[in-house]
């Protein structure tokens, strides 16, 4: 047995399923690169496809399971850092999914076995594999096995920023999204000073300043959810 089918076996044990198709495992692990040509196995790309789809309804299964009372905009926030490029590939690196990748050359001598954007779409690509060799039920157990500590986190509490609480709360009354202008920039060129504006229709508006034009929007967004009428 050659190194990287050792990878893939060990990989396979810590999947928790036994594929009755191993070629399906086979292909989620084949970067693009490498499957292309004559006597070459079908790379990733339709998996990874596949396997997002799937990722999303069991996160948004998941989600929905743990916090009904939730509203859809918590529910989205939640869901975004689980399905994310950086959650994928962080998964992809505790299973050990580099080491078991099928990878062209280049790539290979360019750390493609850590590179977050390849073990991403790899993980999607091999939740896939899970899902169509075993079934949703077989694609749930790996995604309560695999991505334990990043659910544990997305149910914790979140640290929303004003100008998401803001959209949130004009989106909640069936208003428009708050609006911004920048009223001003004082000081020096290495050092400015903003002032933005933000406008709600039917409200008035409120200000903020800050060194950066975000961080003048996050403080006007505060301004406004800080005020009476805001609540």
């Amino acid at each position: 047995m050659n190194r990287r089918a050792q990878f893939v076996r060990a990989l396979q044990q810590r999947l928790g399923h036994v594929f009755a198709d191993p070629d399906l495992l086979e292909q989620a692990l084949t970067h693009p690169g490498a499957g292309h040509g004559v006597g070459k196995v079908a790379n990733n790309q339709v998996l990874e496809f596949l396997g997002d789809r799937v990722l999303g309804l069991l996160v948004a299964e998941a989600l929905v399971e743990a916090g009904p009372h939730w509203r859809e905009g918590e529910l989205s926030q939640r869901q975004v850092a689980l399905v994310s490029g950086a959650s994928c590939a962080a998964v992809a690196r505790g299973l050990g999914v580099g080491p078991a990748l099928r990878l062209d050359g280049s790539h290979a001598k360019q750390g493609g076995r850590d590179n977050e954007r390849i073990l991403g779409d790899a993980m999607e690509a091999v939740m896939a594999a899970v899902y169509l060799d075993g079934g949703l039920a077989a694609a749930r157990s790996l995604f309560y096995l695999a991505w334990k500590d990043a659910l544990a986190a997305a149910l914790g509490e979140l640290n929303v920023d004003p100008k998401t609480m803001l959209n949130e709360w004009a989106m909640a009354r069936g208003l428009a999204a708050p609006s911004y202008l920048m009223i001003q920039r004082a000081g020096p060129q290495h050092a400015p000073i903003f002032t933005m504006e933000v406008t709600v229709e039917n409200h008035r508006s409120a200000t903020g300043v800050g060194a950066t034009v975000r961080a003048a929007e996050q403080a006007a967004a505060k301004a406004f959810l800080g005020r009476q009428d805001a609540h």
